[in-house]
């Protein structure tokens, strides 16, 4: 195994955001044409909330996608830099985005809190793993 294979599970998270994107906005002006309203009557995030509530998952997932993923960026090419060559920290990246990918499925679908929160808690539990094996072998680089 190479450094390298680190680069896969952020081509899939990056993947994963351009796919909310897209189904974001192709929600979006379908109810837009749909329910006949104007764009202009969307200047607010107020007017938004109100004249979008039905779509608001995608929305509001892709605005999670930029939150806790920016920490396995970080991580991942944190890997790929100091060129750690461990098959645990990739298998945490690819369970992380895994659960992510699970999480965004939920969340733009039928979003059932509980079943959203609990694939949000497993991404991050294997977030924090691969972090900690990311510490631990930069502090073993000092000794």
């Amino acid at each position: 195994m190479s450094n390298h294979t680190i680069l896969f599970p952020i081509l899939a998270m990056v993947g994963l955001t351009l796919l909310v994107w897209l189904w974001m906005y192709v929600t979006r002006i379908y109810t837009l044409y749909k329910h006949e309203i104007d764009p202009n009557e969307l200047r607010s995030v107020a007017d938004e909330q109100r004249l979008l509530a039905s779509v608001a998952g995608p929305s509001e997932n892709l605005v999670n996608l930029f939150e806790m993923p920016v920490l396995f960026y970080l991580g991942a090419v944190t890997v790929y830099i100091t060129g750690l060559d461990d098959p645990t920290i990739v298998s945490l990246a690819w369970i992380f985005v895994g659960f992510r990918i699970l999480h965004s499925l939920i969340h733009c679908s039928y979003n059932h809190v509980m079943h959203r929160f609990t694939a949000y808690i497993l991404s991050s539990v294997s977030l924090w793993g691969m972090w900690a094996f990311i510490a631990i072998h930069i502090l073993s680089l000092n000794t």
